[in-house]
């Protein structure tokens, strides 16, 4: 096997320059689409129960000391129904938080108002299981000074799912600029459980960025970031550097989304305390889990019970990100830093230990909640009850010519293969097969990949590492126990060498969505493929 090169010190091996890689053609797929305009105007027999507009558009942030941040954003409105279903993150470049509850009926307009015409976008409402054609696919991105009506009922568990921009190869560049936003679901069943509420029910977006000296996001697409995925050297906790917060004495409970471009985080706390786990991408868990750490790669979502009652006016702990490795560069002299733009800026890689955010106790006040034994019902899936049972779907990551591959193919906008039509109302089982890659240049035992597959949720059945790679195990054993596969999930981290079973549910109306990659960049340069459901 060929002596793997390094994140760092890709460029220099290659001798490249960057003005040369951003138009190679590595970078076609990453080419927008140009598909449509604007989408139909609202259905006059679909009456919403809640009417809001979502306008992607630019503003300035104050992130750091000095200079605002140039960013973009989506700006919300109620126009009709509850107002207090758009809330505003203070200080932040982050959309509205934007609740929702299971049985409504929504009408949500998004406008492009965008700069540059080559900017098209459409917005994706990550977890959420509507209709193909409210999902988001690429191929309904509008340009700017055009809109898309979406409707439909919200059909989801209670829960904390997301939206964010999905024109392809423009997704991880409109992320990174700031187009993302929260979107929590509430019903009876989450109402009835006895869990922090009102302001003891914290959302918390990580995510990680580059700035220049004038306070300004760097980001660049070339070769390298293109094949592994964008690393910044800032956190970002809600859209804000350097983070704390001041808590009572009190149980909390903390949603985290992940909503780094690439960025994988082993979440854990400074004192070692415990992680008590509520809920993962699809809802609360049927009990609380306890973790001395958990995996949370880009796209998944987490929620915790955390409980300062008995502290100390004062005391401070901290939210961190654990070191960790496996994730890349496997056998190949451990963790590596970011680049940005030729090598000019590094960033801790993937695996790194980081500080993400301080908590600190400000004031003393009386809780009668204590942590609830049991939780919520879930339902299980029955794996020999799928129509593939003896014979699962298999979907295989593959690197070839420094290109990832699903099943050998790239994205297509509008292509199904034979092997990727399936029937609508299913259960079916999905092996995905993070393979190595002998003879690749870059990483040829693989890096790990958030699997992400629209329209659905689904339940981790299983998980298998191959074991003829034994350089494979080390790095595997630093984040396995991490892992949280009890619950519902819509995106899954898959390491190197490892095959994670799948159970789903396929959408009951025909139509046709997506899975990827959710490292923003590898969706962008084509890890990405249509499936479609047929009646």
């Amino acid at each position: 096997m060929p002596k793997p090169i390094l994140r760092r010190h890709f460029l220099k091996t290659t001798g490249v320059a960057t003005a040369a890689l951003l138009g190679g053609p590595l970078l076609a797929a990453c080419s927008p689409g140009g598909h449509a305009l604007s989408a139909p105007t609202a259905d006059p027999n679909f009456k919403p129960d809640l009417e809001v507009t979502l306008t992607a558009t630019t503003a300035e942030a104050a992130i750091l000391p000095g200079t605002a941040t140039k960013v973009w954003t989506y700006r919300g409105e109620v126009v009709s129904g509850d107002p207090t279903s758009l809330m505003t993150i203070p200080n932040s470049y982050l959309g509205p938080i934007l609740r929702l509850r299971r049985g409504q009926k929504v009408r949500i307009t998004f406008a492009n108002d965008l700069p540059g015409s080559e900017q098209e976008s459409i917005i994706h409402w990550h977890g959420l299981q509507v209709p193909a054609a409210m999902d988001g696919h690429p191929r309904d991105a509008v340009g700017p000074g055009h809109t898309f009506v979406y409707e439909f009922e919200v059909t989801d568990r209670a829960g904390t799912y997301w939206f964010h921009p999905h024109p392809h190869g423009l997704t991880a560049t409109q992320v990174n600029a700031g187009l993302a936003g929260l979107l929590i679901v509430s019903d009876d069943e989450g109402d009835a459980t006895a869990l922090p509420a009102g302001d003891q029910d914290v959302a918390l977006v990580i995510q990680d960025r580059v700035f220049d000296a004038d306070n300004q996001f760097v980001y660049g697409i070339d070769m390298m970031t293109a094949m592994m995925g964008f690393l910044g050297d800032t956190v970002l906790i809600n859209g804000r550097a350097h983070e704390s917060l001041g808590l009572a004495t009190r149980a909390y409970r903390f949603r985290i989304l992940n909503g780094s471009n690439a960025r994988i985080y082993k979440l854990a706390w400074s004192d070692a305390t415990p992680l008590i786990v509520l809920a993962t991408d699809g809802g609360l868990l049927e009990a609380p889990i306890e973790r001395s750490y958990v995996m949370l790669a880009p796209g998944e979502r987490i929620e915790l019970w955390v409980d300062f009652s008995g502290r100390k006016t004062g005391d401070e702990v901290k939210l961190v990100s654990q070191a960790f490795s496996g994730a890349e560069n496997v056998g190949g002299g451990g963790m590596m830093g970011g680049h940005i733009m030729g090598g000019a800026t590094y960033a801790p890689g993937v695996g790194a230990a980081q500080d993400l955010l301080t908590l600190r106790v400000e004031r003393q006040e009386a809780d009668t909640l204590s942590l609830p034994a049991t939780l919520t019902p879930l339902a299980r899936l029955d794996p020999t009850e799928a129509v593939n049972a003896a014979q699962p779907r298999i979907i295989t990551i593959t690197q070839q010519r420094m290109q990832w591959k699903l099943n050998g193919r790239g994205f297509e906008m509008d292509a199904v293969a034979d092997d990727e039509r399936v029937m609508a109302g299913t259960l079916e089982l999905w092996d995905i097969v993070n393979d190595v890659n002998p003879g690749e240049m870059m990483d040829p035992l693989g890096m790990a990949h958030p699997f992400h597959i629209h329209g659905v949720q689904f339940q981790v059945i299983a998980r298998t590492l191959r074991d003829d790679y034994p350089e494979l195990a080390p790095g595997y054993a630093s984040v396995n126990e991490g892992f949280i596969d009890t619950g519902w999930k819509d995106t899954v981290l898959v390491m190197p060498g490892e095959t994670v079973r799948l159970l789903l549910r396929l959408p009951e109306q025909p139509g046709r969505f997506v899975y990827h990659c959710h490292n923003l960049e590898h969706a962008d340069a084509g890890m990405m493929r249509n499936y479609e459901v047929q009646a």
